[in-house]
């Protein structure tokens, strides 16, 4: 089924309003969420809402809480996140990082102690808008084995790298694993296959069957080993810039709560020749002939632009469950 966009954005505001969230609080998480769904990432929209607000009520989450300056060092700041809402933090973030960016050329802000920020890319695409350069990654509860290992004990940590753009944003957004643990949830819940296999089942085989990767943990990361790779140096990042919980101190509360963060904004150069060498590298990209018959080449951020068309007109697609889920909180 579908919601129009405003219906969706003005539930859960409601129920955010229920839980203490001020006014304006309230009216930027309700969007972000709206906004993800929207944009056809309905894992971290609509999906993940009634888990955010079972964090709230647990206390993991403090509405009121607001980021508090650490220190810095020349363009690099580290804040405190007091354990307030990982939107709220990771938009204030970004936006510090572009204020610095702005200043000078470019922009780092740390945090620890925040939250889960929902959909990565949304601050991707929130740099993109201030004409900046945007770089952003987190640690999480571990969830992935380390390449050679059976035990989760890494973060599906994901990344996002935004490369503003006139006739429509480049906007990468991935998880380390081959399919984030919303999209596994997704599959299961639909009782579809994966495409592409996913990870490993009790037996140790590469499988489709989702339901079988989460209960065995044995995600598939990324290019194997160097996903797993990848996966441990923006931890360390991480944790290290902003001197915060690893994910492996995180995963001691068995709860993904008081994780660690980076933002970094990049101003570049706004001369037409940047603008064209955008262009040729898109365009060469595109060139290559499809696999499939009437196939096309997309790149990062494409398709989410086709997908928020398509919800403003004819409405957001929710799983009927979950919203009812919603509309009773």
């Amino acid at each position: 089924m579908t919601i129009p966009f405003q219906k969706l954005q003005s539930e859960f505001n409601r129920v955010l309003v229920s839980l203490g969230f001020s006014v304006e609080k309230a009216e930027i998480c309700a969007t972000i969420f709206a906004e993800n769904s929207r944009d056809g990432v309905y894992t971290h929209g609509l999906n993940r809402f009634p888990t955010f607000v079972e964090y709230v009520k647990k206390g993991l989450v403090n509405p009121g809480g607001t980021p508090t300056k650490e220190g810095a060092l020349g363009s690099l700041e580290r804040w405190e996140g007091n354990s307030g809402p990982g939107i709220l933090n990771a938009r204030f973030c970004m936006e510090r990082a572009i204020e610095l960016a702005n200043e000078n050329g470019i922009g780092c802000v740390a945090i620890k102690n925040t939250n889960h920020w929902m959909r990565a890319g949304a601050y991707g695409w929130q740099a993109a808008e201030a004409g900046m350069i945007g770089i952003c990654f987190s640690n999480t509860i571990a969830n992935l084995p380390p390449w050679g290992g059976i035990d989760p004990r890494l973060g599906n940590n994901p990344l996002v790298i935004a490369v503003p753009r006139k006739e429509g944003h480049v906007v990468l957004d991935m998880a380390i694993s081959q399919y984030s643990v919303g999209k596994l949830n997704q599959y299961k819940s639909n009782r579809q296959e994966l495409p592409e296999p996913g990870g490993y089942d009790a037996e140790g085989k590469l499988s489709t069957d989702a339901a079988a990767i989460l209960h065995s943990q044995r995600l598939l990361p990324i290019g194997f080993w160097k996903g797993s790779g990848l996966s441990l140096m923006l931890d360390l990042l991480a944790t290290v810039l902003s001197q915060g919980k690893s994910t492996a101190e995180v995963t001691k509360t068995e709860n993904e709560s008081g994780v660690s963060q980076v933002f970094i904004c990049i101003k570049p150069d706004s001369s037409n020749p940047t603008a064209q060498l955008i262009e040729e590298i898109i365009a060469y990209s595109k060139s290559s002939r499809p696999v499939h018959e009437g196939g096309s080449i997309s790149y990062p951020g494409e398709n989410t632009l086709r997908t928020r068309e398509k919800s403003l007109k004819d409405g957001v697609l929710v799983d009927e469950r979950i919203w009812q889920t919603v509309l009773a909180l």
